[in-house]
């Protein structure tokens, strides 16, 4: 079977987006996993399908590189609306996106008549340790001293629709994120895995955040961590709480709002290229 595809990244997070309006894939799970591979598949850091949606425009289904599947990923959703208006699934500035964490609106930035970004509505930043999930005590954990590695950290863990834990270092560079990523994803405290941020504050408007996501390790970006990292940046006195903020990644810079009702995410979204790829496994 021949899979129609686009490849798209938004601040370098890129993924294979696939349709399953004109396609049906039998397992998405397996297809995410071959494909998402650099080496012997299209490559990306995962693959996201954007399916029909009873409730919305269209749905998105996005799921790593390991296969497991993400309620939400904030560099995706951008790129899902540039992709369903570019199609022609709802040619609107304003769409409606389907995801496991809920419904999120998408209002899409042009050039030229061109889609080249969004703005999304991201929903209200969750600090509960119930939503995360993080088997902590408290009604929420800001600031709070844990033990990685034999090294203590002092933890930040914020939902976004999917769970993050925040640090705060003093340089992102040096980090060997290899090493450390892996031992926050995968502790006994995160009952579903954690993605990792670890941050530096620039000032009072800026950031700098690396990213280990869990299912796919390190990536040039994240945007529901660039909110959760705005967020506690917010609740330890970083920066200020209704105040654009920009978060420098490797992959590029996104703007991030953060108020009591929502967190506002601003960024890129682009195509790289499309093709046809064959699968015997769809």
């Amino acid at each position: 079977m021949q899979v129609h595809f686009t490849k798209m990244q938004g601040c370098g997070n890129d993924y294979v987006y696939v349709s399953t309006f004109d396609q049906t894939i039998s397992d998405l799970s397996a297809f995410a996993k071959k494909w998402s591979d650099r080496h012997f598949g299209i490559g990306g850091d995962g693959v996201i399908f954007i399916c029909p949606s009873d409730v919305a425009d269209a749905k998105m289904r996005m799921f790593n590189e390991d296969g497991s599947e993400g309620k939400m990923c904030g560099n995706g959703i951008r790129c899902v609306a540039k992709f369903v208006y570019d199609h022609g699934i709802a040619k609107k500035d304003v769409l409606q996106i389907e995801t496991l964490s809920g419904i999120k609106t998408i209002h899409l930035l042009f050039d030229s008549g061109e889609v080249v970004g969004a703005s999304v509505d991201m929903g209200k930043a969750d600090l509960h340790p119930a939503a995360v999930p993080v088997l902590l005590d408290g009604e929420r954990i800001i600031n709070r001293d844990f033990t990685v590695g034999n090294i203590c950290y002092q933890i930040n863990c914020v939902s976004m629709g999917n769970p993050h834990c925040v640090v705060f270092v003093k340089d992102t560079k040096t980090l060997d994120l290899p090493i450390i990523g892996p031992m926050f994803e995968k502790n006994p405290i995160f009952p579903e895995q954690v993605n990792a941020e670890f941050v530096r504050v620039i000032d009072r408007t800026h950031l700098e955040m690396r990213v280990w996501e869990r299912g796919s390790g390190e990536t040039f970006a994240c945007g529901t961590g660039a909110c959760a990292s705005v967020v506690a940046a917010v609740e330890n006195g970083f920066c200020d709480k209704g105040s654009p903020v920009t978060v420098h990644l490797l992959g590029g810079d996104l703007e991030i709002i953060y108020t009591d009702e929502r967190v506002v995410m601003n960024g890129p979204a682009k195509t790289a290229f499309w093709g046809i790829c064959d699968d015997q496994n769809t």
